[in-house]
C-alpha cells in the first residue's frame, strides 16, 4: 500500500505526443498546406535573365520571344536547335546524322585529360562535338545548314567537326541545295595538335567542290568567329553576313596591341566594324536573318538555272 500512495503522490507528466502529431496549435495544421504553397511560389533560377551589356534583368519568356535578343540589342548565343527553329521555314527540318572521329587520336593531356573534357562538353550539352547539321526550307529554298555550337569546347574545331562540315556539304551537292553555314568558334582545338589544323585544308577543298557545282555557299557569322576557323571556310563565302555586335577576327585585341604597340579603336573586330572595310557584307539582325538569306538564295540560285540553261 505505501508503494502504491508513493506513485499516486508523485507530479504528474504530460504525456508525449502521439505518434504523428505536431506541437504548435492551430498553426501547426496549417503549416504543411503554407510550406507547399510558398514552395510552389518559389521564383524558378532560370526566371531571369541579365543583359551583359546593360546588366538589365529580363524574363525570360521575353528574351524567348524577342529570338534570345535583349532590349538593348545584343544578340546572345544559341544552341543549333534554336538556330535552326529560328531559321528554318515554320520551324521545320530535318537534323542530319554526322559521322564521328576517333576521340583523343593524340592521348593529350594538360591539367585535364582531352577524353575528360570531351566526356564533360558531351554531358554539358548533349551533343557529339561542336557541329551539327540539318536539312529544311529557309524562303522555301531547300537548303543544308551547319551550326557550330560555341557551348561545345568553345566550338573549337577538330576531326570531328572537320568530318561533320564535309558531309554536311555532301549532303548539299546530294541534294543540289545551297550550303548556310553558322560559324561561332575560338577557332582550332589545340589537344588534336596537326589534325586539327588539317581541318582548315579539308573544309576548303570541301567549298571549292560546292562553287565547281556552282551551289551557294553562304557564311552567317555570330559571335565570336575567330582565328582559324576566320582564316578558313568562315571567310570563303558567296555572301558573307554578321549578326549585330559579333566578334570577327583572327587575333584578340590585346594581343594585336601587345605586338604593335598601339591602341585599337573602339568597336575593334565587331561586326559593324568589319563591314566597313569590307570584310562583311551586311550584318543582319536575328528577326531579319530568313528573310534576308531567302533573297540571297533564291537570287543566286537563280544565276545557276540562268547558267546551265545557256
Amino acid at each position: 500500500m505505501a508503494l502504491a500512495d508513493d506513485k499516486r503522490n508523485q507530479p504528474v507528466r504530460n504525456p508525449a505526443p502521439a505518434a504523428g502529431r505536431e506541437r504548435g496549435g492551430w498553426l501547426a495544421k496549417i503549416a504543411p498546406g503554407v510550406r507547399k504553397l510558398v514552395a510552389k511560389r518559389e521564383t524558378p533560377e532560370n526566371l531571369w535573365v541579365k543583359c551583359p551589356d546593360t546588366g538589365e534583368m529580363i524574363y525570360r519568356s521575353d528574351l524567348e520571344a524577342a529570338l534570345w535578343v535583349t532590349p538593348a540589342g545584343r544578340h546572345m548565343r544559341i544552341r543549333p536547335a534554336l538556330r535552326f527553329a529560328y531559321t528554318f521555314d515554320h520551324a521545320r527540318f530535318t537534323a542530319l546524322r554526322l559521322p564521328t572521329a576517333p576521340d583523343d587520336p593524340l592521348q593529350f593531356t594538360v591539367g585535364k585529360s582531352y577524353a575528360d573534357a570531351l566526356a564533360a562538353a558531351r554531358k554539358a550539352t548533349g551533343e557529339n562535338d561542336a557541329m551539327a547539321a540539318a536539312v529544311g526550307e529557309i524562303g522555301g529554298v531547300a537548303t543544308v545548314v551547319l551550326v557550330q555550337d560555341f557551348a561545345f569546347i568553345g566550338g573549337s574545331m577538330g576531326t570531328a567537326t572537320g568530318e561533320a562540315f564535309l558531309a554536311a556539304a555532301d549532303e548539299a551537292l546530294k541534294r543540289k541545295a545551297p550550303f548556310v553555314a553558322f560559324t561561332a568558334s575560338g577557332g582550332m582545338r589545340m589537344q588534336e595538335g596537326t589534325l586539327s589544323l588539317m581541318q582548315m585544308a579539308r573544309t576548303t577543298v570541301a567549298i571549292g567542290r560546292l562553287r565547281a557545282a556552282h551551289l551557294p555557299y553562304v557564311v552567317v557569322m555570330t559571335d565570336p568567329t575567330t582565328a582559324g576557323v576566320t582564316a578558313s571556310y568562315a571567310m570563303l563565302g558567296d555572301v558573307q553576313l554578321a549578326e549585330p555586335g559579333a566578334l570577327i577576327g583572327f587575333t584578340g585585341r590585346r594581343v594585336i596591341e601587345q605586338t604593335i604597340r598601339e591602341t585599337l579603336p573602339p568597336g575593334f573586330q565587331t561586326a559593324e566594324f568589319q563591314v566597313e572595310r569590307g570584310m562583311v557584307d551586311r550584318v543582319v539582325t536575328r528577326q531579319e536573318l530568313p528573310a534576308v538569306l531567302g533573297s540571297i538564295l533564291r537570287t543566286l540560285l537563280s544565276g545557276r538555272d540562268r547558267l546551265f540553261a545557256a
